[in-house]
């Protein structure tokens, strides 16, 4: 397994809780009838970039990694751990004061605003491939939740495929928002890091 520069990690909890399906379920309703279906976030894939180039317009290439990175690097962490939620890996609503989630990225590179908007391109290929996971991991989520409401629980095996999906898109994020230099790997990771 090749290093990444950005780490994404929970732990499982022992049970999930009946109602936060049913809290899940209302998220993505609102979520797809504010921003469109919920499976692409494609506000979020093309917004982050967006927002790179401009963060990177104001405080000049230099200036964007320094300054922004740290509070750019939270607001992708808020997106990562709602999506953790949203997938059935916690019970715990993304939060600064006591983050289930855990992570972080080792910032690199020299971003430009050119290179910040050619990432909404270049980021293609791998949003194409987490695309056609998320349609499995669709069918994940209802068994999991299925399960959950039955048992309070679901095969760690199904948790370990949720979490290497939302492994990916932490990478994928962190990339379209020019944290990182490098690509996000076509690796669907599910061991721990």
């Amino acid at each position: 397994m090749t290093s990444s520069p950005v780490t994404f990690d929970l732990e499982r909890p022992p049970t999930f809780r009946r109602a936060h399906v049913f809290l899940r379920v209302l998220l993505l309703v609102v979520l797809s009838w504010l921003i469109g279906s919920p499976t692409e976030f494609g506000l979020v894939y093309v917004g982050l970039p967006v927002l790179a180039a401009i963060l990177i317009a104001q405080h000049g290439e230099s200036g964007y990694l320094i300054e922004d990175g740290e509070r750019v690097t939270r607001w992708v962490g808020f997106v990562v751990g709602l999506v953790a939620y949203l997938a059935l890996l916690t019970d715990e609503l993304p939060s600064t004061s006591h983050p289930s989630v855990k992570f972080a990225v080792a910032t690199s590179g020299h971003p430009t605003v050119g290179g910040a908007l050619l990432r909404i391109v270049k980021a293609i290929p791998s949003a194409l491939a987490l695309m056609l996971i998320g349609i499995v991991a669709w069918i994940v989520w209802i068994v999991a939740a299925l399960s959950i409401l039955i048992n309070e629980s679901y095969p760690k095996s199904l948790w370990n495929f949720q979490r290497g999906v939302v492994r990916w898109e932490a990478r994928l994020l962190s990339y379209l928002a020019s944290l990182v230099a490098t690509y996000p790997p076509f690796a669907f990771d599910t061991g721990t890091e």
